[in-house]
This record gives C-alpha cells, structure tokens and sequence, in this order.
C-alpha cells in the first residue's frame, strides 16, 4: 500500500512537512557514533529508551482507571453526588490534555528525563493526598490538579517527542506502541484494582497506584535518555548520528506562540474538532462512565471491569495496527474508518447493556478497543505532516482539545446519569458526534491546500 499524497507536497506553514527531512538545531557533537548497540542482544538503543518509556507510560495511563472505580464508592462514603465527582475528573482531563504542550516544550527545555521524574513525583503527591482527603475541593485538587499534571506529562506528546527524537524508520509504529501502552497500563491494572476495591475499599486500590509511580521513579531517572547524541548512537534507521540540539528556552513562551500560529490554520481547528470528539467518546463517558453504568442493569463491578480490560487489551492491537498502517496508508482515511465504526458501536451499545454480558457485548469490547486508541497515531502524522518540527507541540494542543472534550463528557454523563436516571442518551449522544468527525477528517488536506 502506498502512501497518499492528497496534502501539498510544499512546506507547511511552519516551514518543513516533517521531522525527517528538518535538520536539528546545532549543537556540538557529543564524540563519534557508537557502532554497538548500548546492551547486548544486538538491540539497538532506541529500542531500549523506548522500552523504558513504554514503562513509564504503562504506569501513567494506570491512573486513568481509578474515576470509574471510584463514582460508587464516593457517592456512598461522603455523599457527593456524581456531578460533583465527574467535577474532579473533568479538571483531571482537561489539565491532563492542557499540560501536553508545556510538557513538550519543557522536554525541548530540561530534557526528557528530568520532565518525567516530575511528573511521576506528581502522581505519587496527588494520590497520596486523595486516600487522606476529606472534602470535595481536596479531591479536586488532589486527583483533578495533581494527577491531571503528572498523566498529562506522560501521555501522548511524551510518545510523540520520544519517537521523534529515537525514530526514523518505524516511527509511526513505535509512536502506537507507546500510546497503546497507557490504554494497556489500563488493562493491567484495572481487574486487580476493581478486586480491591470490591474486597475491601477504594483506599488501597490508590495506594498501590502510588506505590507504583513512586518505584518506577528511580529507574526512569537512571535509564531514560533525552537524545541519541547522549549515547553517541545515531537515531534509528538514520544514515548517521544528529548533534544534540541546544536547549530551546522559553518553553512556555514556544508553546504559546506555536499554539497562535497554528491557530491561524485550518488544519488545527479540524484536529482539534475531532480530536476532542475522540475524548470525549473515550475518556469521557467509556473509562469514567461504563463500570457506574454497568453496574445500573445489576452487573457486578468486577465483571464490568473485566469487560474493560477486554477493551484494553484491543485497544493496544488496534493502536498498534494503526501505527503499522499510519506508516503506509492517508492517515485520513484511517481516521474516517475508526470514527465512522465507533458511532455504529457506541450507538448499539444502549441495546447491549444488561447484568450478564451477553456475546453480543463482548464482541463490543472487542471492536471498542480496537478503535479506542486508533486514532492517535494517523493524528500525530497530520501534526507533523501539516506543521514540520512544530509538530509534537501542536499536538499537544490538539491533546489538550481532547482532554477537553473528555472533561465534557465526564461532567455532562454525570449529570445526564442524575437527572433522568439512565446513562443511555450519553452512549447514543456520543455516537453521534463520531459519525460527525468522519466528514471532518476528510476535509483536512483540503484545509492544507
């Protein structure tokens, strides 16, 4: 299959089309190439770093599990009602997608290491102080504000930044590598959350993610590399080694202005139009919403977050197969596909529900977590594509837009749940919007024009 070339051929309107033919700041060569794999094996030391970073990401994208599993438990212990815990989850979301540009011009700044021993410590703080809290502001402030920085630091412009700088040939595969691992961290993590949390109470299920970010931390610290030029190797699949670019300063003032001149194009207001539809399809009603909405037709929690590990466990073959085809194909039309699907299953969901899962269900677990997480890696190739270097920090922008529309999603569910008693408008609601964006998508290489 070949790759399309519907968008220009010419420069973007941030100059180059894409990382692979910019040429890094200067910077002084740190000594020759090293024509030996860091470790042995014959692995090159991409493949290392990337293994670390899919660690990392794994144990972030775990925090995204907890909201779901704890709507019930809240509502019971303190009696807040769902509206008011969805409140602490959308400032989660959305400080989670509005952190992702700062994040990587921070990466471009301090390095990447330094940035992700931050935003574990974040982690560890924020949800150390979610077991000890006793209001609803302290959870706001504690899982919405601290957890919401630490994750978004780590999620997708992390993968992007890392493919970018490791990565020339196979990038788009590493790059659904590694937003698949959060989804995957998801998967672990859940069932056994979900157990204790069924066991004996939502306490200890936040201590064992605490636990988790708090060792990961050292040897993110020991083994995470910001460049290959840090090794002396060269990128994979380059012709030869890249100096370390200079520090870029001014990280928040670069972030900013990318975000001001992207916004004077087409193609961001697209991205980010149907990127927030992605989140608030995915994050905002499915990982916040499902188990509470499950649990409403008498399915027992376990069981409910069995059926979304079952969603992540194909949420990491679907963001992979994506990043294979992203390598080949008008990302685009896998945009178009993966939208267009998800509106035929969230819209069927409302007719699946009940306090067994029948197979009919289970075969929507399966087809949702293809297309969970798919439209990640065609979406970061139109960021570069469209906007050159520029690229992992305007789709930190576009994340942010996501993140958003999660945090609509998850306030709005709660509410819909509360007033009229059934989750079922938000499923069918939901849908509708994804079969919007397939239109959208089509429409960005005309917008580029």
């Amino acid at each position: 299959m070949t790759q399309h070339t519907d968008l220009p051929a010419a420069t973007g309107p941030f100059g180059s089309r894409g990382p692979d033919d910019s040429p890094e700041p200067p910077g002084p060569p740190r000594g020759p190439a090293r024509t030996r794999p860091l470790l042995g094996g014959g692995i090159p030391p991409a493949w290392w770093v990337a293994a670390v970073a899919c660690l990392t990401i794994v144990v972030a994208g775990a925090f995204g599990t907890v909201p779901g599993l704890l709507v019930d438990p809240l509502h019971g212990e303190f009696d807040w009602s769902r509206g008011t815990i969805g409140l602490a989850v959308s400032v989660n979301m959305v400080l989670n997608g509005l952190i992702a540009p700062f994040a990587a011009s921070l990466m471009d700044r301090f390095g990447i290491r330094r940035v992700v021993a931050g935003a574990l410590a974040l982690l560890v703080a924020g949800a150390t102080a979610t077991t000890v809290m006793t209001a609803a502001w302290q959870f706001v402030l504690a899982w919405g504000v601290l957890v919401g920085l630490g994750a978004g630091s780590l999620a997708m412009t992390f993968a992007a930044t890392l493919a970018d700088r490791w990565f020339v040939r196979r990038r788009g595969l590493v790059t659904g590598l590694l937003t698949g691992a959060s989804v995957f961290g998801q998967m672990v993590f859940l069932p056994a959350l979900a157990w204790v949390v069924d066991r004996w109470s939502w306490r200890p299920a936040v201590v064992i993610l605490a636990l988790a970010a708090l060792a990961l931390l050292p040897s993110a610290w020991l083994l995470l590399r910001d460049h290959p030029a840090d090794l002396r190797v060269p990128a994979y699949g380059a012709t030869g080694p890249a100096p370390r670019p200079a520090p870029v300063p001014g990280a928040a003032h670069r972030a900013v202005r990318v975000l001001l001149r992207a916004a004077r194009t087409g193609p961001f207001w697209l991205l980010a139009g149907t990127f927030a539809i992605c989140g608030a399809s995915t994050n905002g009603i499915m990982w916040t919403h499902f188990t509470p909405a499950a649990h409403d037709h008498g399915m027992p929690v376990t069981v409910a977050a069995s059926l979304l590990a079952v969603i992540g466990v194909f949420s990491l073959a679907g963001t992979v197969g994506a990043g294979w085809l992203t390598d080949r194909a008008d990302p685009r039309r896998i945009l178009a596909a993966a939208y267009g699907l998800r509106a035929v299953s969230l819209l069927l969901l409302p007719l699946l529900m009940g306090p067994v899962p029948a197979p009919a269900l289970v075969l929507f677990a399966v087809a949702f977590g293809l297309l969970d997480v798919a439209t990640v890696p065609p979406t970061i190739a139109l960021c570069r594509q469209v906007y050159g270097r520029d690229g992992a920090i305007v789709f930190g922008w576009v994340l942010a837009a996501h993140q958003a529309g999660a945090g609509v999603l998850a306030v709005a569910g709660g509410l819909v749940r509360d007033l009229s008693g059934s989750y079922d408008p938000v499923w069918v609601g939901s849908g509708a919007l994804c079969a919007v964006a397939v239109p959208l998508v089509m429409m960005i290489s005309r917008r580029a024009a």
